[in-house]
């Protein structure tokens, strides 16, 4: 009886194991390989490269916290229906004041979610970019976090941060954290507002202090992403940290020179860099010109990109000319299929969409089979 009891705990104990070992389905942790070239399997040592999408919102424009409680199926649903157009990767964004409901108070329900969302990627193999403090709808932005000064907002941010990766930090299927989406700074004057850059009724781009106060540039950006980091580091030793950056150079400044985010000293605590690159049409090398300022000895993900201005044909031209540096390419999906653009009667903005999709499928193959030109 002894034996039998004693084999009984082997078998729970070997069961218990087996199931903690494949929580993550398959999944193992990626990083960043010692010589700093490109992303790896922790496990393997298979190459990584990242590819899939955005998903802010679904069909009907709603943001992903504010449906993700009262209609799951829909985004389980995108989320199975990235993974078969081969996406590998889903970025998701984050809204502060969703996931904290005061200055020093986490929401245990949002975190609830968050940990369900983990382990739909883990179910669905779909490695997460999770990037966070987003205030995309600018007037729903409550009057407790749009009032607090630069120390106090930062503080929000490291909370925010911390209750996020305690939620994410045993969970190989979280590819990254992104700190902010397109964090900006001031120039000489104090700036305005926290938010700008307003598109489609959306606020994406942010200022991470309105006043450098005698600080250079370099100094502000440095203290607030090693401030970041090291919330993350708190609960999270392992899990990749990047930020999300806007290509002056590209976009708007031919001339603006090297990215502040990724300039010396300045990145030591991201393992490697994100930036945003919507090519346009007829301007693919200006484009890749821009990019290679970011080529500063770590791996690259294209971390947003689209036919938003140019058609498939250049932005094909783009991706291939960037498989030279880049290590990744992230889309973006609206929550219908190829089929489903198919069937309905659409906009403009769904042709360019569907056509989008297609092209996606048709070059998963080439991407995720092979290695850098």
């Amino acid at each position: 009886m002894k034996r039998l009891v004693a084999l009984a705990i082997v078998v729970v104990v070997s069961l218990l194991a087996s199931a903690a070992a494949g929580a993550d389905d398959g999944l193992e942790r990626i990083v960043v390989t010692d010589d700093g070239t490109h992303f790896a399997g922790a496990e393997s040592g298979k190459k990584f490269t990242a590819w899939g999408f955005n998903y802010t919102h679904n069909r009907s424009g709603k943001l992903m916290e504010d449906f993700w409680t009262d209609d799951w199926e829909t985004l389980a649903g995108d989320f199975r229906e990235m993974k078969a157009l081969g996406a590998n990767v889903v970025r998701i964004h984050l809204q502060t004041t969703k996931i904290m409901t005061a200055r020093d108070r986490p929401d245990p329900a949002a975190l609830k979610q968050l940990a369900r969302l983990v382990k739909l990627a883990e179910k669905t193999k779909l490695y997460l970019d999770v990037t966070g403090l987003a205030c995309y709808k600018k007037q729903r932005v409550p009057k407790w976090y749009s009032v607090l000064g630069e120390s106090d907002r930062w503080d929000v941010q490291a909370r925010f941060w911390e209750a996020v990766a305690k939620t994410c930090a045993k969970s190989n299927a979280v590819f990254c954290y992104d700190l902010m989406n397109e964090p900006i700074l001031p120039g000489k004057k104090k700036a305005p507002g926290w938010l700008t850059g307003e598109f489609s009724g959306f606020t994406f781009v942010q200022r991470i202090s309105l006043d450098l106060a005698g600080r250079t540039r370099r100094q502000v950006a440095r203290a607030w992403v090693d401030k970041l980091a090291g919330a993350i580091r708190k609960h999270d030793k392992k899990t990749l940290v990047t930020v999300g950056v806007i290509p002056w150079a590209y976009a708007f400044f031919p001339n603006a020179g090297k990215p502040i985010f990724y300039a010396d000293r300045v990145d030591d605590k991201l393992d490697f860099v994100s930036v945003h690159f919507y090519p346009k049409k007829g301007d693919v090398d200006n484009a890749l010109a821009a990019l290679k300022c970011y080529d500063v000895g770590k791996p690259i993900v294209i971390e947003e990109t689209f036919t938003l201005h140019c058609g498939v044909k250049d932005f094909d031209a783009f991706v291939d000319g960037s498989r030279k540096i880049a290590d990744g390419w992230i889309a973006h999906y609206f929550g219908s299929t190829i089929e489903e653009y198919e069937k309905r009667k659409g906009t403009l903005a769904d042709a360019i969409h569907k056509a989008f999709l297609v092209y996606f499928k048709k070059k998963t193959p080439e991407i995720l089979g092979a290695t850098k030109p």
